[in-house]
């Protein structure tokens, strides 16, 4: 980093001889020197602390955010609104530089927090069981497929391509250095496709993974295919879920699944130019055992009052590596504790709330567009708050317009199911108003 590092020559030389080498280069022998940098940083000369302060905030006025623009772009994660108690909450110092709660008897407030979390991703989910939180929604599905294969003791894993594709290639990295293997089942008309998945389906499938509200944003038929995942013995339902969804849907624990994980960025969380995000994990007292990460229990102290523990660690730094269920080394504490505060403000009522108006704008969204004809649906299928359309038009060209117009249009989905060109996926949330979709359907409208 020079010349903005401050050690002068002196430094680096009295440095270099206190511990017996000659040159900075020898610091870096072991590395052949085909794959070694072999020329200066590309940065501008010394400037002062002023002037970098103010290179830097020019150089981040280049960048758009969703306070610049109207949001119109989901695909895993999504502009809800977050009340101002949330971060009001998760900014307090005690919670802000807590870390994992090893000493139960000076971490209580950090443990309570973790095991409220655990009991209202129970109560969402309508599971009985949920851990302190996984890194993402890829990784819980991942995370949920490798339990599945310690419980069955197969080693086939089905899931549906109707699942968001980010999460099918974190599962694919996952399911490689563990020599599992991996059925993915095409989609019909945006759908799982019911058919193929009852001919892959087999007495060597550990789980069937799916999504619903799935990557389209459509409803999945959840019945339907947990009976197709239960007609073999042993093998699991495994559903992911977007939890806002579930202030209107019904659970996936009471529609027969064994392991529901998700994405909880849109419990209270913002975008955060992409993380870090809030994976959940909910099942069954049966398989509790199986979990992977840690759980939080509540019991009482010395005196009698209620208290919280740590329970059931069985991971890689409390038991023996080979006995180890996961390797997940933290859980995403501050995004918990926002999940938390998140369901707990809205309450059960708030949730619906959320949910029905995200459904009921993105339906006027979905009319109004289509109406014209010039923009067409991909699918005709219940739909939760994302829609796919199509057009004569490439989805980048649609993009560029309506970024000209600030704002953030939808996921192009040529990039990943190539079917479906000039596909483009929008997400409509609670916070979006009729005229900021009347600006939107304007200015499609507009497009040559």
């Amino acid at each position: 980093m020079y010349p903005y590092i401050q050690n002068t020559k002196e430094d680096i030389k009295r440095m270099l001889e206190t511990i017996g080498i000659d040159s900075v280069d020898h610091l870096f022998s072991d590395i052949p020197e085909d794959i070694r940098f072999d020329r200066e940083l590309d940065l501008k000369p010394s400037m002062s602390e002023m002037e970098v302060r103010k290179y830097l905030t020019d150089m981040s006025k280049k960048n758009l955010t969703i306070n610049d623009l109207t949001c119109f772009l989901g695909a895993g994660a999504y502009d809800h609104y977050i009340p101002s108690v949330v971060k009001h909450i998760t900014s307090r110092s005690e919670f802000y530089t807590s870390y994992t709660p090893y000493q139960p008897e000076v971490s209580q407030g950090t443990l309570q927090y973790i095991f409220e979390y655990q009991t209202l991703i129970c109560k969402l989910t309508g599971m009985e069981v949920a851990n302190a939180s996984l890194y993402d929604g890829g990784t819980a599905i991942a995370e949920a497929a490798i339990m599945a294969t310690n419980i069955t003791r197969k080693d086939q894993l089905v899931i549906s391509k109707t699942v968001n594709p980010q999460y099918r290639e974190v599962l694919k990295t996952y399911a490689h250095l563990q020599n599992l293997e991996v059925i993915e089942v095409d989609e019909a008309e945006g759908v799982t496709n019911l058919d193929e998945l009852k001919k892959n389906v087999t007495d060597k499938t550990a789980a069937v993974i799916v999504q619903s509200p799935n990557f389209f944003g459509i409803v999945e038929d959840l019945k339907a295919i947990e009976e197709i995942a239960h007609s073999q013995k042993k093998t699991l339902f495994v559903t992911c879920v977007d939890p806002i969804s579930l202030g209107i849907l019904k659970s996936p624990g009471s529609l027969g699944a064994d392991i529901v994980v998700g994405e909880g960025q849109s419990l209270g969380i913002s975008l955060q130019f992409g993380g870090p995000y809030l994976g959940f994990i909910a099942v069954n007292k049966a398989h509790m055992r199986r979990l992977p990460g840690r759980l939080v229990g509540e019991t009482v102290d010395a005196n009698g009052k209620r208290a919280f523990v740590l329970t059931l660690q069985a991971r890689e730094q409390h038991i023996r590596r080979e006995k180890a269920t996961s390797n997940i080394c933290s859980n995403q504490g501050i995004n918990t504790l926002a999940a938390a505060v998140y369901l707990v403000t809205l309450g059960k009522q708030g949730l619906r709330e959320v949910a029905a108006r995200s459904t009921q704008m993105a339906h006027y969204a979905y009319s109004e567009m289509i109406k014209s004809g010039k923009f067409k649906p991909l699918f005709n299928k219940p739909f939760f708050k994302e829609f796919a359309v199509t057009s004569d038009i490439d989805a980048d060209t649609v993009n560029k317009k309506l970024l000209d117009e600030k704002i953030l249009g939808g996921y192009a989905l040529e990039k990943d199911y190539p079917q479906y060109k000039n596909g483009i996926l929008y997400a409509v949330t609670e916070k979006r108003t009729k005229e900021e979709i009347d600006k939107l359907i304007s200015v499609l409208e507009g497009i040559e």
